[in-house]
């Protein structure tokens, strides 16, 4: 059973900086590409970045592009996302998930498998 633990959310100003863990277990970590999207209370889940099975490449939204940077730990089984520069509109849940098929980076939920728990980040101004 595949089991995903987010961790390292919490309350900051604007313009400070989290880094987030997703600790995999259950699963061949090294195996499966990742993801992190997040959702906002009255908004659906979207995409924020995601990464391949060696962690050679990785894709980004457009409102995070230059600001955080997704990278993979095969050997710890866990995925990191640093978030820089953070803006009150980055407040949400952001969750962790599985690729289900592919070693490639995705930005489609559809293409994910397993989730975590999520979570929260909160961004004051």
């Amino acid at each position: 059973q595949v089991q995903l633990v987010e961790s390292g959310g919490g309350l900051v100003q604007a313009g400070g900086s989290l880094r987030l863990s997703c600790a995999a277990s259950g699963l061949t970590f090294s195996r499966y590409a990742m993801g992190w999207f997040r959702q906002a209370p009255g908004k659906e889940r979207e995409f924020v970045a995601s990464i391949s099975v060696s962690g050679s490449s990785a894709g980004y939204a457009d409102s995070v592009e230059g600001r955080f940077t997704i990278s993979r730990d095969n050997a710890r089984n866990t995925v990191y996302l640093q978030m820089n520069s953070l803006k009150p509109e980055d407040t949400a849940g952001y969750y962790c998930a599985v690729r289900k098929y592919g070693s490639t980076w995705s930005r489609d939920p559809a293409d994910f498998g397993s989730w975590g728990q999520g979570t929260q980040v909160t961004v004051s101004s």
